[in-house]
């Protein structure tokens, strides 16, 4: 249980005394003392989305940390003063930040819930998948950006967020935006290209998560998972005897488990079924900076060509 009452009294007392500190500072409300906007962004693919469109004019801070999960976060109280002096706060939607309610919170302490705060949903405009999980049928699946066209949709509203926030530089947003885009079309389309390869009823993806909805759908994939989206209740007894159920039945010949995942469930799935953990792949995360998946089109060129290479490895 997060222990947020006494994390948000520390942290409003700190914002407070911080804005006592600020009361005859004479820089920008809008800019840091380096001129640029200051953005905070949930996790680090939203964050490599908006640098690339913000260029030079933004610096960003990413709230959960490379290789965390942004389910269920629980921030800092440097989370919560640089929140507080943001220009734009962006985040996904669609489920992601809502374990306990964290992100929400966030925003309260900060003062960033009210109606015209500067926060933008970046899948809007998704057309959101549901789980489809026993009670859990109303929840939508967070994980959109693993079809590089919402890719290209959390693009769109980056930039046009970041020209309402900063409307002297909409041309350069807009450049940044287009050369951007170009580039992730490119990439979908190559991914079309290299799947249409492999016969169909091999397209099984096996996760540990349920995050490949979206991708599956882009990509004319079956999806297979040991849970559908991650929670406190993951990798039960049930949940692998199902997954254990299908990979048999479709004599799937390859197992991939998250970057960000505990690897033990899929472990004991391997074990269980005699087929292999043949690659990881990213789904909630980039890679740390300097390794492979350290980008959103890194990430992403990883898993397609991990996944195609993994299903069709004789």
């Amino acid at each position: 249980m997060k222990k947020w009452n006494l994390v948000l009294v520390l942290l409003l007392t700190m914002v407070m005394l911080a804005a006592c500190g600020n009361t005859n500072d004479k820089k920008s409300a809008e800019k840091g003392d380096n001129g640029k906007l200051q953005v905070i962004t949930t996790y680090s693919i939203l964050y490599d989305i908006v640098k690339n469109v913000g260029g030079d004019r933004v610096e960003i801070h990413s709230l959960a940390p490379i290789g965390s999960n942004p389910h269920e976060y629980d921030p800092l109280p440097a989370d919560v003063q640089k929140t507080t002096d943001a220009d734009a706060v962006f985040y996904n939607g669609l489920n992601l930040e809502a374990g306990n309610s964290w992100f929400e919170n966030l925003l309260q302490t900060a003062g960033k819930s009210g109606e015209n705060a500067p926060v933008f949903r970046l899948s809007e405009g998704v057309a959101a998948k549901h789980l489809t999980t026993k009670g859990k049928e109303s929840e939508e699946d967070p994980h959109a950006w693993l079809d590089v066209r919402n890719g290209i949709k959390y693009a769109e509203n980056a930039r046009d967020a970041l020209i309402k926030v900063d409307p002297e530089h909409k041309a350069m947003y807009e450049k940044n935006a287009k050369d951007y885009i170009e580039k992730l079309n490119k990439l979908h389309e190559d991914a079309v290209k290299q799947y249409n390869q492999i016969p169909k009823e091999q397209r099984v993806l096996v996760t540990s998560e349920g995050a490949f909805k979206y991708f599956s759908e882009a990509y004319d994939f079956q999806a297979g998972y040991i849970w559908e989206i991650n929670s406190e209740n993951q990798g039960t007894p049930d949940q692998v005897s199902a997954i254990v159920d299908l990979i048999r039945e479709r004599s799937i010949p390859a197992l991939f488990v998250e970057t960000s995942i505990d690897p033990r469930s899929m472990e004991m799935v391997s074990r269980e079924t005699d087929v292999p953990i043949v690659g990881k792949v990213f789904t909630d995360s980039l890679g740390k900076p300097g390794e492979d998946g350290d980008t959103y089109i890194k990430m992403m060129e990883w898993n397609i060509k991990t996944i195609y290479e993994g299903l069709t490895k004789k």
